[in-house]
């Protein structure tokens, strides 16, 4: 029985296929179409897994459609017809979108399939937005019963659930609504800090280390009225999103007595201090919400979605406080994993199909679910464009030589097995200067050996999808590392704060990858022979591609990226090219423009 699950039309387009309950394929649109956070239809992607799912030519048994738009539509009505006049403009350019297209979306999947000659099946199924994050969030989990904690911006009228999950059956008990939304808060904040809604967000998480909470009480005190169970009411009178295309209006900026910051403009300290506010505000409210998760299901185990389960750092606190035996957070937490969570609620709530957990391993398969391409597409593309390479027909040589480039602080880009599903994970001046193209204040991630996590890092738990931060053990910073606060924010960035310094923020914190031989064996080689070499059992991890581009998905996106910056090795598959012995390429300056920051 094969089950399509698809996410749309908001951001983060995503399709997801299971066969029996197996999740067999899922992807994102943006990796096919190169358009970052892409909203369309997901038909590519569609594609995709319906191909990696037996063919095309194979029917399909059920439909799975992660929201209900009809309520969505309900809130929209009302939210704008409580505010009327104010918004008016707005809602007459948003109708004819809604009419058109986001409140008709099962014809649209019956024209969609239709164009790729797939048939539409009898069974169409349209979970609820929360339901779908649940559901992704719990279904997969190692866990035959935990709490569920679902927060984001608003799915329908939600914007937070907490939920029980047991065996096959999964029951939201208690929810908060809309227009007061953590997600929310966070993005308008996003917005006076000068980054992007919606895709800017980590880039508030990283900058808060550099803040002092200075503004804490003061968010407190007018923004939002917070309960003891982590529940709140936000003062709409500062926040401009009811009815219009901003998140805040003048009076938000007045509070704080400046305006948001230019985009282009410098990060200037209120800005740190700003951040530094809001992301304490958002781990008092995230740690009081899975506190009374803990009271109202009793569970002893907590699975996390949404777009807020994101902020590793909040994840981390979770973690830190010891309230649950363990946590687990769905990697495509956002709304591209509604895909996953809509299909698997069909298979195990609808239809009832038993679901098997063993408390230690999930069923998101290292998340590797995306496009692979095997030795032979690999080998005639290079051959085509005429690359020199040095191809490797044993494993253990092939981790050998990349480990030893890394060794040599050569900048690596791999390209080998399966493309993850979900959101990408982010020598830190280095990578950023010849790679990223971008000056940071975020440092980069740990690729840890599973192995070696808990000596070096203070994590009793694996962290496979790098949605946890934990502090760098005691012994290896360095002494006195917080006490210098430099004004220019690219010496803080740089300074030295540890043995391992491009991964240790400046508050001492790292986000962390563990990486196991179970579902990534080749870089778990790599780590393991690279430790040989110099003693060290980690490398920094950061995504496969320049900054405003989707993570490369096919060798032509990896050799493209490898030839436009000043990556020194590319690895795809079995081979391995340096860049020294290509031949010529030709690139016009303009490709810097073809993708916008955060």
């Amino acid at each position: 029985m094969r089950i399509l699950g698809i996410s749309c039309f908001y951001h983060d387009s995503a399709a997801c296929v299971l066969e029996d309950g197996v999740i067999v394929a899922a992807a994102q649109e943006e990796r096919f179409t190169r358009i970052r956070h892409d909203s369309a239809f997901p038909i590519e992607a569609v594609r995709y897994c319906l191909e990696e799912a037996g063919g095309i030519d194979q029917p399909i048994d059920a439909v799975a459609f992660y929201d209900k738009p009809l309520l969505t539509f309900h809130r929209l009505l009302e939210t704008y017809l409580s505010i009327a006049p104010e918004g008016f403009t707005q809602f007459v350019e948003a109708m004819p979108n809604w009419l058109q297209t986001r409140i008709w979306v099962e014809p649209q999947i019956t024209q969609q399939l239709d164009s790729i000659g797939v048939a539409m099946p009898e069974d169409v199924y349209f979970l609820s937005h929360h339901e779908s994050h649940a559901a992704s969030a719990f279904f997969p989990s190692p866990y035959q019963e935990a709490a569920v904690l679902t927060i984001d911006g608003v799915g329908e009228w939600d914007t937070a659930t907490i939920a029980t999950g047991r065996g096959n059956q999964l029951e939201i008990v208690q929810d908060m609504q809309f227009p007061h939304s953590l997600g929310l808060l966070y993005s308008a904040f996003t917005y006076f800090t000068g980054f992007r809604v919606n895709s800017g967000e980590y880039k508030l998480m990283g900058l808060a280390p550099y803040g002092e909470p200075v503004y804490y009480d003061l968010i407190g005190d007018n923004l939002m009225d917070l309960k003891e169970d982590g529940s709140f009411r936000l003062d709409m009178d500062y926040f401009a999103y009811l009815g219009d295309l901003k998140m805040i209006n003048e009076k938000f900026s007045d509070l704080f007595g400046f305006r948001p910051r230019n985009p282009e403009g410098p990060i200037e300290q209120r800005y740190m201090d700003v951040a530094a506010s809001i992301q304490k505000v958002t781990e008092e409210v995230v740690l009081r919400i899975a506190r009374h998760a803990k009271e109202v299901t009793g569970m002893r185990h907590l699975c996390l979605a949404g777009g807020v389960a994101l902020n590793c750092v909040a994840n981390g606190k979770i973690v830190e406080s010891g309230l649950f035996d363990d946590v687990w957070i769905q990697p495509a937490a956002g709304d591209a994993g509604g895909a996953v969570g809509a299909a698997l609620a069909v298979w195990h709530s609808a239809m009832e199909k038993p679901r098997a957990a063993d408390d230690t391993f999930d069923n998101m398969q290292g998340s590797l679910l995306g496009p692979e391409f095997s030795r032979d597409q690999i080998k005639a593309y290079l051959d085509h464009m005429g690359c020199v390479y040095e191809e490797f027909e044993e494993d253990e040589k092939w981790a050998d030589r990349v480990a030893s480039e890394i060794a040599n602080q050569k900048v690596i880009g791999l390209f080998r097995g399966r493309m993850e599903f979900g959101p990408p994970a982010k020598m830190q001046s280095i990578v950023n200067l010849k790679i990223k193209y971008r000056e940071s204040f975020r440092p980069f991630a740990p690729a840890c050996l599973a192995e070696d996590v808990a000596e070096h890092f203070a994590l009793e738990q694996t962290s496979p999808y790098m949605l946890l931060v934990s502090q760098v053990r005691e012994q290896y910073l360095r002494e006195g590392f917080t006490d210098a606060h430099p004004e220019d924010l690219t010496e803080w960035v740089n300074q030295v704060r540890s043995d391992f310094p491009a991964i240790t923020h400046v508050d001492g914190s790292a986000r962390v990858q563990s990486v196991g031989p179970e579902w990534n064996p080749h870089f778990h080689a790599v780590i393991s022979r690279f430790k040989e070499l110099t003693g060290c059992p980690m490398v920094i991890n950061t995504s496969f591609n320049v900054r405003g581009e989707p993570i490369v998905c096919t060798p032509e996106d990896a050799y493209r990226c490898f030839r436009r910056t000043e990556m020194d090795v590319l690895v795809l598959g079995p081979f391995v090219l340096e860049k020294s012995k290509q031949p010529e390429w030709t690139d016009p300056l303009e490709w810097m423009m073809e993708f916008t920051t955060d």
